[in-house]
């Protein structure tokens, strides 16, 4: 019993997601029986409907008393409402089930709304310009969108239950650092550089390529002249591969071997198309120890290579520093392609290329400052189910964004001052940024030309209005103009990357060409890569040091990454904590203490132990300098119950935090880590905080998390 709506203030439904209970439901209340025998509603009337005098009351009291409900229980007490206004849209999410907590239905508005502003860009600063968008004219087009939509936030909510990244909203590395240093390093040498000599690229330049086994990033390589790609933003990108090419279930990627038990890990007899460096001579015992802990999470001494499979022609004896055919000597084979294309069958609506290139806006700092939003395009290129190779390229264009951003920026915050209430005129003399303002916008304007009339218009009616010697102005009739300024910017913004999207880009023989070089290179390592991102990291490593230690979540707030011990739950699969009912009752516990102390953060609390039942259960959040050593506690702001939720899909609580912290710490670098530990009962509070004390100080180690 789930839904998703959102509306305009004129109660017109924009998008609507619904599961099978909830649509089942709206058939019956909306059904012949109930309709006097006359044909039933179409699903979409239903809905608007169904939520009209809900989005009518709130808009009123928002209107007469600048306020309104953010969440409410049905009477019945079995339906839950979360309501949220995104500038004039309002999202409503609802839950009938008791499945979802209040936290977790606002969350979902909040990552909707994330995801609206990852394939609109700017366009989401102007309310009417998202209407359109969200909800197209064309019937067509609009079913389109909605299913672009529904899927990924179906794919979000099976991914936050399932996966362990999206649970506390952090990217997780496929912890193997020599094969990660050798894919970086094939990937800048061999894919990205030659791509971008290649003069079937169409303008476009690779920025950003990177390996994706399942939700986890296993190699990411960013060229020199591109910017730091936001870990948020990089959540995001793994969410939208993950729904145009799903991953199969946990235990089809495992080969039967394995799935048998019948196979123990050994080295690869025929790996040289990655080969990974041998560790150094032994010397002393003391250096085979310290060798042997910096190598507990790796282990690179063992590990599972299948052979070759008969069907195909082994790649083993491809050297990385090897180069490839061009594009146009060889194609794919049939295999490889029809995987490629069954992988993607699952998207709707279907595209027609096995890439299915899609603009995405991501956060960039630029030569000319930051800029949120700017366009790329991505390419996702399977490799098998569940390993995909993504390449992200920006347009030579950019610089545009980068202008149309400061533009609006600057209209934002003149808007602002004038819905407060504030005088902006004489602007020369009282408003500077006004007159720096009308310098850019003239210089905007000249430089279009007469291409967009209707932003000449709006300026010229904007600048008459608010730079009159004669006329002081009337506030309402500036604030009227100067929207309609700040409404054909997103104009221009959507016209230049939303309507007009390019033809060209990168050669379908160009990303054919290197989804089969990546596919040859990783060919001996795909079945080891299915298996290690199912068991990334074991328990047993930490059992010795750390006894009673169940399972453990360790999160960089600052990098953005998370890394904790594989949770297996599927009943044919067996793992540290057993198989079926018992890992997924631990696996319940886990969640239960992520939801748990997210809601003590909310109130200011960065520490918490309980016990619950048999186990004891901890949080704790710090600050530390680069150096890794602890700086003092101070007391985090206290967040309402409506505010954003914490995490970074969700909102910035995380950066917002660290730049509250940094102040009182300008001259050095402050970094945040979270910890999260599910101890045996039988433990004492005492071990089982110095135990967490160790723990972090382990796995803060450099040679513990390589490259995070």
């Amino acid at each position: 019993m789930k839904c998703v709506v959102v509306a305009s203030q004129g109660a017109e439904l924009l998008f609507c997601w619904a599961d099978r209970a909830f649509t089942r439901r709206l058939r019956r209340r909306f059904g012949p029986s109930e309709q006097g025998g006359r044909e039933p509603p179409a699903f979409g009337d239903s809905i608007n409907t169904l939520f009209a005098p809900m989005i009518i009351s709130c808009m009123t009291l928002l209107e007469r008393l600048s306020d309104t409900y953010t969440c409410f229980l049905a009477e019945d007490g079995g339906h839950l409402y979360v309501l949220h206004m995104f500038g004039e849209c309002l999202y409503i999410a609802v839950n009938g089930d008791g499945s979802e907590s209040e936290d977790d239905l606002r969350r979902k508005l909040y990552v909707l709304r994330r995801l609206a502003e990852a394939h609109f860009g700017l366009v989401t600063l102007d309310s009417h310009l998202v209407c359109k968008e969200l909800r197209p004219a064309d019937s067509e087009q609009r079913s389109r969108v909605w299913a672009l939509f529904q899927g990924l936030l179906q794919t979000y909510s099976s991914l936050r239950e399932a996966e362990q990244s999206f649970a506390v909203e952090a990217v997780e590395r496929l912890i193997h650092p020599q094969l990660c240093e050798q894919c970086i390093e094939f990937l800048e040498r061999q894919v990205v550089q030659h791509i971008n000599a290649s003069g079937q690229r169409g303008g476009e330049e690779v920025v950003h390529a990177f390996l994706l086994v399942h939700t986890k990033l296993l190699a990411f390589y960013s060229s020199r002249s591109a910017s730091t790609i936001r870990p948020a933003d990089l959540l995001t990108l793994i969410l939208l591969v993950q729904d145009l090419c799903p991953s199969p279930s946990a235990d089809e990627n495992l080969s039967p071997q394995l799935a048998e038990g019948g196979l123990t890990l050994q080295r690869p007899k025929s790996s040289e198309s990655i080969p990974v460096k041998s560790p150094g001579p032994r010397g002393t015992p003391g250096s085979e120890a310290e060798e042997q802990d910096a190598d507990e999470i790796s282990i690179p001494e063992e590990y599972f290579t299948p052979q070759p499979s008969p069907s195909r022609q082994s790649t083993g004896g491809a050297s990385w520093s090897e180069g490839s055919e061009p594009p146009g000597s060889g194609e794919a084979d049939a295999v490889d392609v029809q995987v490629a294309e069954d992988s993607l069958q699952a998207l709707v609506p279907p595209v027609p290329s096995a890439s299915n290139p899609r603009r995405i806006f991501l956060d960039a700092n630029l030569r000319e400052g930051y800029c949120p939003m700017v366009p790329h395009t991505m390419y996702c290129l399977p490799l098998w189910p569940g390993i995909s190779l993504v390449l992200l390229t920006k347009s030579p264009s950019t610089h545009v964004t980068c202008s149309l951003y400061q533009l609006l920026d600057g209209f934002l915050m003149l808007e602002k001052k004038l819905r407060e209430g504030q005088e902006v005129a004489p602007p020369s003399r009282t408003h500077p940024l006004l007159a720096e303002l009308r310098q850019r916008m003239d210089k905007f304007v000249r430089k279009l030309g007469r291409q967009d009339m209707q932003l000449h218009n709006a300026w010229l009616e904007f600048k008459s209005k608010a730079f009159s010697r004669h006329e002081p102005g009337n506030s309402r009739e500036l604030l009227q103009a100067l929207v309609s300024v700040r409404r054909q910017l997103c104009s221009v913004y959507r016209q230049l990357f939303l309507t007009s999207l390019p033809t060209q880009g990168l050669a379908q023989d160009l990303q054919d060409w290197a989804q089969k070089l990546v596919r040859e290179k990783l060919l001996d390592w795909r079945d080891f890569l299915l298996v290690k991102s199912k068991r990334n990291i074991t328990m047993p490593t930490y059992l010795e040091d750390f006894p009673g230690l169940v399972h453990f979540i360790y999160v960089d707030r600052t990098a953005g990454q998370m890394v904790a011990p594989s949770l297996n739950v599927a009943e044919d699969s067996t793992s540290e904590l057993g198989k079926g009912v018992l890992a997924a009752f631990i696996k319940k516990k886990v969640w239960s203490l992520i939801g748990l102390a997210r809601r003590y953060l909310q109130k200011g609390y960065t520490t918490l132990t309980l016990r619950d039942g048999d186990y004891y259960c901890s949080y704790f959040l710090w600050f530390e300098n680069e150096l890794g050593y602890k700086l003092e506690v101070i007391e985090v702001p206290v967040l309402s119950d409506d505010s954003a939720p914490i995490g970074m899909l969700a909102g910035d609580y995380y950066r917002k935090l660290l730049r509250y912290y940094s102040k009182n710490h300008p001259a050095e670098g402050v970094k945040c880590y979270e910890l999260l530990t599910l101890h045996l009962g039988v433990i004492p509070a005492e071990c089982v905080i110095q135990q967490a004390c160790d723990l972090a100080r382990r796995l803060w180690e450099p040679s513990r998390i390589p490259l995070l």
